[in-house]
């Protein structure tokens, strides 16, 4: 009775032992398909301002092209603070065909700029993010400044 028993468990373990080795097999099998979609590849992911001057131009373009088979759609482009604003195409990026997103950082802010853009759309990664990087510094003593400053009008008696 125990012969059968372990008979029985062994060739149990074997079935089992055959199964999961046919599954691991099918699973890089089932990979290896590819299926058609848009899918964005950008030029560069990251943009370096480098040291700029305070109220100076903040404003970059990352262009990127439709690598995929099927059109890109992007559905949104949100940056990491409302200092970064992003701009991008609304319309459906044909494969193989580039285009670009805008971003504008205010240049106000005095310091370091580390921030990023997260844009949405129909691509196999469905979520990529872009960054800037820099430093803004406050215009040298004696410099003149960018823009006028403008105070409210103050009428004299």
């Amino acid at each position: 009775m125990k012969k059968a028993i372990l008979t029985f468990g062994m060739m149990l373990l074997a079935v089992m032992a055959f199964e999961v080795n046919a599954q691991a097999t099918a699973v890089p099998a089932a990979k290896a398909i590819q299926v058609g979609g848009a899918e964005i590849s950008f030029e560069k992911e990251v943009h370096d301002y480098g040291v700029m001057e305070q109220n100076g131009n903040g404003q970059c373009e990352f262009v990127f092209t439709n690598t995929g088979t099927e059109p890109l759609l992007i559905t949104n482009a949100r940056g990491s603070c409302g200092c970064t604003v992003p701009d991008w195409p609304r319309e459906p990026i044909a494969p193989g065909a580039s285009s670009a997103i805008k971003v504008k950082y205010d240049t106000k802010r005095l310091g370091l700029i580390n921030k990023s853009v997260t844009i949405t759309s129909n691509a196999e990664t469905s979520t990529k993010i872009i960054r800037i990087k820099g430093e803004i510094k406050a215009p040298a003593a004696g410099a003149t400044p960018i823009k006028p400053v403008d105070g409210p009008a103050i009428k004299k008696g």
